[in-house]
């Protein structure tokens, strides 16, 4: 790479919480930031830039032919399903992402997902505001179910880190952790049970494995109808891997009795979404995509997106997906 100046686009800097710091790299670079990119602004972003930064913001073919100085693309995300791998092998363009700095904050907003379902914290609260409480003329009231943890069956989809975060926390508060093996799949070993089984017998079920073409409605109608205790459903994941309208007849039918999700289809989901309904319903809590987004989880992917940088400039590629 030439010594001169090293030209950097960050094509949506908004992704990341204005309060993050953005450390300027150890070589001479600039940083051009736009806080927000559409589609059709890409290309002329893009092209005299060495290094793209991008976290949503795709990257496809027809970009990249307009960038002939660019030599890498540091997604600002962990999955990198937005830009066109092909094409960027093909002109020689190395792409890096972030990996494993999540460990906490996704496996706390999991929990705190559960915890409030599992107790009606958001109903409680709005009766609460809403003045039931002083209308009850007693102590307490019992308007919506409180249940335990501990004893319960918690089945997890995704043996990765962050999926035996989620069974540590669980075991600790005295729940007997499933892993599953994958939907079709068999022979993974002891340490794994049955997928129909951890739909038959889990009280939570909690999704922790990527968005693939054999992962995409991985829950749907079948897999609502084999769940026997009628559990609660949590994703902090991906969207698509629940189908969204399954889940709106599973909720109206009582197949499950809540579910807690981080993730959707279509981010943001218009006023028209399934998920929008659902998101009304006591039983359900949508937040927007921000279990990931703890401080320090942000802070700490902000500064691996640097080093990923400086790596590849020191030609030492690291985090390299293609």
């Amino acid at each position: 790479m030439t010594q001169a100046t090293v030209r950097i686009v960050f094509l949506d800097r908004s992704t990341l919480s204005p309060e993050t710091k953005l450390r300027q790299p150890i070589f001479a670079a600039q940083i051009q930031e736009h806080q927000q990119t559409d589609p059709d602004q890409v290309a002329a972003r893009i092209a005299d830039a060495e290094v793209v930064i991008t976290n949503k913001v795709p990257i496809n073919a027809e970009a990249l032919a307009a960038a002939p100085k660019l030599k890498l693309i540091a997604v600002a995300a962990t999955g990198y399903d937005r830009i066109d791998l092909a094409a960027c092998r093909s002109r020689g363009i190395t792409v890096c992402n972030i990996q494993g700095y999540a460990g906490n904050t996704v496996p706390e907003h999991t929990f705190a997902l559960l915890l409030a379902l599992q107790r009606s914290i958001v109903p409680y609260r709005q009766s609460v505001i809403d003045g039931r409480w002083e209308k009850s003329n007693q102590f307490c009231y019992f308007d919506y179910p409180i249940a335990d943890l501990s004893g319960k069956v918690m089945g997890i989809i995704g043996d990765g880190a962050l999926g035996k975060a989620v069974g540590r926390i669980a075991e600790a508060f005295g729940m007997r952790v499933l892993f599953s093996s994958y939907k079709g799949v068999e022979g993974m070993g002891p340490l794994y049970t049955p997928f129909e089984e951890v739909m038959r017998f889990s009280d939570v079920i909690s999704l922790h494995c990527p968005l693939m073409s054999s992962t995409r409605n991985l829950i749907s109608d079948a897999e609502f109808n084999m769940m026997e205790r009628h559990p609660l459903l949590l994703n902090t994941a991906r969207g698509g891997l629940v189908d969204e309208d399954a889940l709106e007849r599973a909720l109206d039918s009582g197949r499950i009795s809540g579910a807690g999700f981080d993730v959707v289809t279509t981010e943001p989901p218009g006023e028209g979404h399934v998920m929008r309904r659902i998101a009304r319903r006591d039983n359900v809590i949508l937040t927007p995509h921000v279990a990931w987004a703890s401080r320090e989880a942000i802070q700490g992917l902000s500064d691996q997106l640097i080093d990923n940088i400086e790596a590849f400039m020191n030609a030492a590629p690291q985090n390299v997906v293609s």
